[in-house]
């Protein structure tokens, strides 16, 4: 048995936190960063102060003055009723509680998977690494997840952007940048939406078959995902992709069913059904966005070989016993084991390293 080097485990340590590292950078701060190319516009706009001037300043002018007009928006309460009493309490709802309160998810969910990693570590592959991998995602179900991630990524920079940026951007820079970012981030977003949502719905079509919950999850949560000194068995998904696979199926099938209702606003949907959307979509979105950072920490730096089974496609075989021992046997019970080119010994696992204690 070959083992690998401590150099090379070193390089791969380090490529994982990198990973993530970055993936929470472009999150975090790709939401305050990006906004700045507004500024960098403005700054070199000719006109700068059209970009200061309200351009409805002047309807709301012969709003005051008690000028005639119609609306063209029709349904309850609505039609030739220029302010609805339900906008303003949406207004105060979405500029309040949801802008104030909730986005201290993201800033828990950050607390403790540092605390976390802080106190319990790397969950470490206890085997030596023999060189041995198996396929455990074919490529289109790796270019399927990293469309997903991608999009993701973008909306949520996009969408923090216009939910913190007034209160953020706007006192610290001033309205112009603001201005061209805002309607940036608004089209990107609006784009991006119906293609995100389009690839969550093929994620959830391709992999229900393999996350739907059975008594091996229960015992899995037990034992904390065998983060203790227990072995947790698991299938090909365990019970916390398990339970990440059906927050996105219903939690997220949330998030992107309020976002279609906001994107096309010509079927039939009222503004109060329009104002409810658009408090489901932050608050669940948020929600989203802060779990999201704990899975992208286990798929990186908190888990030990994790990563290359979605960058590569392919696991070791170490990992694969000690992770998803009840896989790995499913596998060698019906010959389906796939390795990589650049394995010279194709065929099924014979006395694969186990975790002691293991099943």
């Amino acid at each position: 048995m070959t083992t690998a080097s401590p150099h090379t485990n070193g390089r791969a340590q380090n490529a994982h936190r990198r990973a993530m590292i970055w993936s929470l950078v472009l999150i975090l701060a790709g939401a305050m960063i990006a906004p700045l190319s507004g500024y960098v516009y403005v700054a070199y706009a000719q006109d700068e102060a059209a970009w200061e001037t309200n351009p409805r300043a002047e309807t709301w002018r012969d709003v005051r003055e008690g000028e005639g007009g119609y609306t063209s928006a029709s349904g309850p309460y609505v039609t030739n009723n220029l302010i609805q009493n339900g906008g303003e309490n949406w207004r105060n709802l979405r500029n309040g509680p949801v802008a104030g309160i909730v986005p201290w998810f993201m800033a828990i969910s950050l607390l403790l998977i540092g605390g976390f990693h802080a106190i319990h570590g790397r969950n470490r592959i206890d085997q030596p690494l023999s060189g041995k991998k198996l396929l455990r995602w074919r490529p289109w179900e790796r270019v399927l997840h990293w469309f997903t991630a991608i999009t993701f990524i973008i909306l949520a920079i996009t969408g923090l952007s216009l939910l913190f940026g007034r209160a953020v951007l706007i006192p610290l820079m001033g309205h112009a940048g603001f201005a061209v970012w805002a309607d940036f981030s608004k089209l990107l977003h609006n784009f991006i939406g119906p293609v995100f949502t389009a690839g969550v719905l093929v994620m959830i079509i391709a992999w229900v078959r393999y996350n739907i919950p059975d008594k091996v999850d229960l015992d899995w949560f037990r034992k904390a995902g065998g983060m203790g000194k227990q072995h947790a068995s698991a299938g090909r998904m365990n019970g916390g992709e398990k339970a990440w696979f059906w927050f996105i199926a219903i939690a997220g099938g949330a998030v992107c069913i309020t976002g279609l209702v906001l994107d096309f606003p010509g079927f039939g949907q009222d503004r109060g059904a329009m104002q409810l959307a658009n408090l489901i979509h932050a608050v669940v979105g948020i929600a989203w966005v802060a779990l999201a950072f704990g899975h992208i920490y286990i798929g990186t730096a908190g888990t030990e070989g994790a990563f290359e089974g979605m960058a590569t496609g392919y696991v070791s075989e170490e990992w694969a016993a000690e992770h998803h021992d009840l896989w790995l046997e499913e596998l060698r019970k019906e010959n389906r084991i796939e390795r990589p080119p650049s394995q010279t010994s194709p065929g099924p696992i014979t006395g694969g390293a186990t975790r002691p204690g293991s099943s």
